[in-house]
């Protein structure tokens, strides 16, 4: 039974986050669907990561199985053909060894969030970033996300809904750097709470804006208590952007923004 690598990109918009839901539509309900359309044999497809409602990939994994052989290829250019003309798009598409798994083998997730700072209304990133209007300090944002890499209880930055088991997790790297008038904050991490990145990128906001100090940053992070977040971001920036496994190249966070330095 051949098993198959996808390489993902969509625009989160019109979607209810990547997992099957019974009261809207998901990224993963419209991948079966095509391959259903093309193979026709009915698949569940797996993915490194389960993206909430509105929020885009730009280089997300997935997987499934077929019980016959198929040219990888060509199963990539029919199923993009069926998806049309729906967001998402299949960029790669290679057959895996069978105990490969888009979730269980990944060993690092890596999300980007889009702040584009500037008075003017968003044109043809509106719904691709969030437009904060008020001048902000990158340089201040980077020096308290550094409060927050390493291994930390993460409560204050978990949704309330959040289903993993334990809310301590290891984040390996939170970066934030200004390109013109954008604010690009990257982080990476093995695994992250539901909501944890737009939760982070919100209390980074008000510290770039000056209602936050390096200190609040840290008593919210030490509170253990959602209660204490001062600001969940807007879906509308945050990108999944790399799953990271054993043996293959880090392709790295900044190729993927398409913004030069």
């Amino acid at each position: 039974m051949p098993r198959f690598a996808l390489t993902l990109e969509w625009d989160g918009a019109p979607y209810m986050g990547f997992q099957r839901q019974p009261h809207g539509p998901t990224v993963q309900q419209a991948l079966e669907a095509a391959v259903l359309a093309v193979t026709g044999e009915v698949v569940a497809i797996h993915a490194a990561g389960r993206t909430d409602t509105g929020v885009h990939a730009r280089g997300m994994r997935a997987h499934f199985d077929l019980s016959r052989p198929f040219d990888a290829f060509r199963l990539s250019e029919a199923i993009n053909a069926k998806l049309r003309p729906q967001p998402i798009a299949v960029l790669g598409c290679v057959e895996v060894a069978d105990d490969w798994h888009a979730r269980f083998s990944c060993v690092g997730r890596a999300y980007e969030y889009r702040i584009i700072n500037r008075r003017a209304p968003l044109t043809l990133e509106a719904g691709r970033a969030w437009r904060i209007t008020r001048p902000i300090d990158a340089d201040a944002m980077h020096h308290a996300a550094q409060a927050l890499v390493g291994t930390h209880d993460f409560t204050t930055f978990r949704s309330a809904h959040c289903q993993s088991a334990s809310p301590v997790k290891k984040l390996d790297r939170l970066d934030v750097r200004r390109v013109g008038d954008h604010v690009l904050i990257t982080a990476a991490a093995r695994s992250f709470l539901q909501h944890q990145v737009r939760s982070m990128v919100g209390c980074l906001a008000l510290v770039g804006q000056g209602h936050w100090r390096y200190s609040d940053l840290i008593a919210a992070r030490d509170a253990k208590d959602r209660c204490k977040l001062g600001l969940n971001a807007p879906p509308d920036g945050l990108y999944f952007i790399n799953a990271f496994y054993p043996g293959e190249h880090d392709h790295g966070p900044e190729q993927a923004t398409g913004i030069n330095a």
